[in-house]
Order: C-alpha cells, then sequence, then structure tokens
C-alpha cells in the first residue's frame, strides 16, 4: 500500500540541522491499522506527513501503490491527496462559519461534484456519523465529540482508501474517544489503510499494531489485540 525506503528527513534550525528521521524503513500492507507512538520530537507527525505527500524527504523513496510518491509533480500528489487519502486532527481544522453539511461539502465541491450530489452524500456521511439533526448547526454550536465526527464525515467525502489521523481523539474525554475509536475500527474493517499517531497507548491498542518511534527511527513492531485494557488512559 504505502512503503518507506531508507527515508530520511533533516531540518535546519538557528544554524543547525536537526534529525527528523533517520534512515527509516517502513511499510504499511493494505488493510492495515498502525498506531504510531513515541515521546515529543520523536518525528511521529513529519513521519505522517511524509506519508500524506505534503513533506518530501530529504533522502530515501516514499511509495504509494506502484508510485515513487515524490518522483510526482505536486499536481499529481495533490490529486492522490484529493481521491485517495483522508486525513483527521486533532483540531478537526473546520470552517467556522460554515454549517455541518457545508463543511463536509467542501472537498466534494473542489471534487467537482454536482450540488445535488454534494448535498446528497454529505447528509448520507453525517447520517452515518450519528449527526443527521445537526446538519445546519456551525463548529461553535457543537460539542467537541460532534466537530470530531463532522470531521470524520469530511474525511469520508472522497471515499479514501489511505485514512492518516493525527491524535483523532487528543482532545476528547475518554468515552467520545472510544466511540470515535470504534468508527475507525469500522472503517479499517471495512478494508481502509489507516495510521494514526496519538501520545494515548489506551487508543493506541484499539489498532492492528503498534510501531514506537524513537529519535526518528523505528522500533521493532508489536501486533496487538483490537480490545483496549481497563483503565484510564495512559499517556505517553
Amino acid at each position: 500500500m504505502i512503503a518507506l525506503q531508507s527515508v530520511t528527513k533533516h531540518y535546519p534550525h538557528r544554524g543547525k540541522t536537526v534529525v527528523a528521521l533517520a534512515s527509516l524503513s517502513l511499510e504499511i500492507a493494505k488493510g492495515d491499522f498502525a498506531a504510531i507512538i513515541g515521546p515529543s520530537g520523536s518525528g511521529k507527525s513529519t513521519l505522517l506527513h511524509l506519508l500524506g505527500g505534503m513533506l518530501s524527504p530529504t533522502e530515501g523513496k516514499v511509495s504509494f501503490g506502484n508510485d515513487s510518491l515524490y518522483d510526482l509533480t505536486s499536481d499529481e500528489r495533490s490529486a492522490i491527496r484529493k481521491t485517495k487519502i483522508g486525513f483527521v486532527f486533532q483540531t478537526f481544522n473546520l470552517l467556522p462559519y460554515l454549517t455541518a453539511l457545508e463543511n463536509v461539502q467542501v472537498p466534494l465541491v473542489l471534487a467537482g461534484l454536482g450540488e445535488e450530489g454534494q448535498q446528497r452524500r454529505a447528509e448520507m456521511l453525517l447520517g452515518r456519523v450519528g449527526l443527521s439533526d445537526r446538519l445546519d448547526h456551525k463548529p461553535r454550536e457543537l460539542s467537541v465529540g460532534e466537530q470530531q465526527r463532522v470531521a470524520l464525515a469530511r474525511m469520508l467525502a472522497n471515499d479514501p482508501v489511505l485514512i492518516l489521523a493525527d491524535e483523532p481523539t487528543g482532545n476528547l474525554d475518554p468515552e467520545t474517544a472510544d466511540s470515535i475509536m470504534d468508527f475507525m475500527n469500522e472503517l479499517n474493517a471495512e478494508g481502509r489503510t489507516i495510521v494514526m499517531v496519538t501520545h494515548d497507548l489506551r487508543v493506541a491498542r484499539r489498532a492492528k499494531r503498534r510501531l514506537r518511534l524513537v529519535k526518528g527511527a523505528i522500533q521493532p513492531d508489536e501486533r496487538i489485540g483490537s480490545q483496549p485494557e481497563a483503565g484510564p488512559p495512559v499517556q505517553e
């Protein structure tokens, strides 16, 4: 599905070079659900941006299917992001002046779908996440959990095969986080590939496997069960 081959990413910082990723090789198979954990500054967000075609490596190769992602033009990478990759963020990134329905319609507008088709699909997706009665509500009129559900519906608008989630439960209480992870597991059961960055080990245990990133390098991966252990979230 997607693979990194000897990928290194350097950043200049105050006259010095910061190594975010160090000769990292990783393969995410189709239908996998991988949770990336690690301390702050370990390179988790950098890795997610590389996988999403948003940040080119200093060295190495990132493959998406049969394509070498960073050998494509920026327009070709943009087309892959629009049609094959869905992004979920901790901060939701909803447009505050648009309703829930209109927020979900945004990627459909960009994809060139007609207005009637946009509305029909957006209504269906919001219904799927349990927000059929919140179509005309703006983000400020929704709870934090409802805002994340709108973001999930928007992420699904173009039916992505790969979902990249950056701390998708970071702003949520444990009960709401569990419901969001139930939905993520449902999406994975449909055959979608998911890579999720999280600090919460309880959330990470809901994935099929857990990868620990330390100083830009992946530690041996661990296959884990789909059920979380009892008790409160454990911060990594």
